[in-house]
């Protein structure tokens, strides 16, 4: 009976609850998956298939259709981002958090930024907590945390960090859910980057005020979050082509410049690596702007690679491999050695 309960406990914590949470996780705000930014985002979709349709810039004939119908939704590799979804709840569980884990106690926290600047220049007055002060530090929590993201993700292009994040790329259809496709050693990095860059600016901020500020919130959601999971966000992953134009896109990220970035023509490799802003990409010269006209794209990243992400095993365990086969190996002298 002890077993039985062992291996029952073992199935809730690491399995049934996990994959429970990823589904609640489609009614918390929080996320972007949540089925209200779903329904937003769809809902923007529908008037711009009306419009298109009026002005008879579209050949769908149904909005199923134009939003990529069964070829899209019902996908092989939309399939198998529907289940890495919540394979990913018990990933985070199992591997990302524990790991994280070991190297959060080792990370400078926001008062210890506070006690630094107390002991070399003074505590400072409080200067009380307001309705100005918590949006000033929401919106700065909000660019902190885009500009590493942007950074972050600009890394992950890079030679050695590039077989982790392909595991994103290598979707050949984009679905809602294709955002969930992440490697785990991708987002250990990213929550890692956060602890250390927002516990900073946080501490300095508090510093500041004399004291700390709460983020403002609508409906327990911080409002940044809320405003740009709400400007069709989903849309980011899908075949809805959806500009914002040149003038706009050179701040904020549109769905059809996140497109742009999932193509493997190579005019638009290493373009819109911005999250929500695409302002860092204008500023550091990676800005790739669209217009209201459709670009014939691919997804993926290209023939070579169409058999080797078909399973949620490869989608975790490939990049290992492709990391290690790229690992010098020096031939052994032992047989020479011996004259063998």
């Amino acid at each position: 009976m002890d077993l039985l309960a062992f291996l029952y406990d073992s199935l809730l914590k690491w399995v049934i609850e996990p994959v429970t949470n990823q589904f609640l996780g489609i009614f918390d705000l929080n996320g972007r998956f949540s089925i209200v930014f779903l329904c937003v985002s769809y809902g923007i979709a529908y008037n711009l298939y009306r419009f298109r349709k009026y002005r008879g810039l579209t050949d769908s004939r149904t909005f199923w259709q134009f939003i990529g119908g069964h070829r899209v939704h019902f996908h092989p590799s939309a399939l198998l981002d529907y289940r890495y979804y919540f394979v990913r709840g018990i990933l985070k569980i199992a591997l990302v958090l524990p790991i994280v884990g070991l190297v959060d106690p080792y990370v400078l926290r926001s008062g210890d930024y506070i006690s630094f600047f107390n002991n070399l220049w003074g505590a400072r007055a409080q200067v009380g907590e307001n309705l100005s002060l918590s949006l000033l530090y929401g919106l700065g929590v909000f660019l902190v945390q885009d500009f590493i993201h942007y950074w972050c993700h600009r890394a992950f292009h890079s030679r050695y960090l590039w077989a982790f994040h392909k595991v994103h790329h290598s979707a050949s259809v984009l679905v809602p859910a294709t955002a969930s496709r992440i490697h785990f050693v991708e987002k250990m990095v990213e929550k890692l980057a956060d602890i250390v860059c927002l516990g900073a600016f946080a501490g300095v901020f508090w510093y500041a005020c004399g004291g700390e500020i709460s983020r403002y919130t609508l409906f327990g959601v911080t409002y940044m979050v809320l405003i740009f999971n709400a400007l069709a966000a989903n849309l980011r992953h899908s075949h809805v082509w959806l500009s914002f134009g040149p003038v706009v896109e050179h701040v904020l990220n549109s769905p059809a410049q996140h497109q742009i970035h999932h193509s493997d023509a190579p005019r638009h490799f290493n373009k819109n690596f911005g999250i929500n802003l695409s302002l860092w990409d204008w500023m550091f010269g990676t800005l790739y702007v669209t217009h209201s006209t459709p670009e014939p794209i691919q997804f993926g990243t290209g023939k070579q690679d169409q058999d080797r992400y078909l399973t949620l095993y490869s989608l975790i365990v490939t990049p290992f491999v492709d990391i290690a086969r790229k690992i010098p190996v020096r031939r052994s002298t032992i047989g020479r050695d011996w004259g063998v």
